[in-house]
């Protein structure tokens, strides 16, 4: 990238920058904040081919989020967990991504490039949860301009120091591409070290949804506690009947209505039962010794048959309608 940037001008490198801006945007692992920078820093002196590349880089990002999110509004929650899947911390990817947008509301795609990964988990995320079209459009582009601009700015700010670092780096390409490889994959092994702790955290014996039908026929029946996010709600508006709805953030707040004496399942629509494993090691640790998270979660008791509720969810579809 680096030999290339060296060698090209005008037009050639903006039809690089661009494909790289949506390249990343799509969700490969090809990060282009490097190459805004280094633009930004060649083109710092040439406002017409700056805007350009602005203006385009923008446009880039606006087709790959108007993409995902036509693929949220199309196939809702399935579009986030196959991605999330993907992703190298896939246990807290759907969770982080849905407390952000209750946090933040729709003004989260202000913010999303900043933040890795939560990017490309946004768009289909505001697709699924019906944000008008318009509205999504309007906060993606400025989001879009914020994050490109910055960029931009900050290669331009830095010009003096890139050029004179740029023809070390050029000579010593090898060597450069060999650093970028060993900071890569120390990134790599650095993520997958963290998911196996967190899987080994996770590790607890599960109810299956057969064991659970059975359970709740009898008498007291199991306490069963969705502790999916609002925003999970929204997307999948089923639930176990029977059960009760408590956010994971409530869970400590209302602990003291729980019978400790009772049998807890817990169940979410996250990879892992990553949030119901979450859940239930809280509850153990406050004195509950009967909690076990439902193996394959909502998705699994629905593919079995069993019962299931629904309901029209609130507060995130007016927010979103509101917004």
């Amino acid at each position: 990238m680096l030999e290339l940037l060296g060698h090209l001008t005008g037009w050639a490198i903006v039809g690089l920058v661009l494909a790289n801006v949506l390249v990343d945007q799509i969700g490969l692992p090809v990060p282009s904040i490097p190459t805004l920078i280094l633009v930004g820093a060649l083109f710092g002196a040439r406002p017409g081919w700056l805007a350009m590349v602005l203006v385009g880089s923008v446009a880039a990002c606006l087709i790959s989020e108007a993409s995902w999110y036509w693929a949220g509004w199309r196939y809702g929650g399935r579009v986030m967990r196959l991605l999330c899947s993907l992703s190298l911390s896939p246990d807290s990817c759907v969770s982080d991504t849905q407390r952000r947008f209750e946090r933040w509301g729709p003004r989260v795609l202000l913010v999303a490039n900043f933040v890795p990964g939560l990017s490309v988990i946004a768009p289909p995320l505001a697709g699924a949860a019906r944000m008008r079209l318009p509205r999504f459009l309007y906060l993606s582009a400025a989001g879009a301009t914020l994050w490109v601009g910055a960029s931009l700015l900050a290669g331009a700010l830095l010009a003096r120091q890139v050029r004179e670092v740029l023809p070390q780096l050029l000579a010593y390409k090898r060597q450069a591409a060999l650093g970028l490889i060993v900071v890569l994959l120390a990134y790599v092994i650095f993520k997958a070290l963290e998911r196996h702790r967190f899987l080994s955290m996770l590790r607890m014996a599960r109810i299956t949804v057969d064991d659970l039908y059975r359970l709740m026929q009898a008498h007291p029946p199991p306490l069963v506690i969705d502790v999916r996010s609002e925003t999970a709600r929204r997307l999948d508006p089923r639930w176990i009947r029977g059960a009760l709805q408590m956010a994971p953030a409530d869970v400590a707040t209302h602990v003291m209505q729980l019978e400790r004496d009772r049998e807890v399942i817990l169940y979410c629509t996250c990879p892992n039962e990553a949030s119901a494993a979450q859940v239930a090691q809280v509850l153990i640790s406050l004195g509950f010794t009967r909690v076990r998270p439902l193996l394959g979660g909502l998705d699994a008791w629905v593919a079995a048959g069993y019962p299931v509720d629904t309901k029209l969810l609130t507060e995130l579809e007016r927010a979103v309608k509101v917004a």
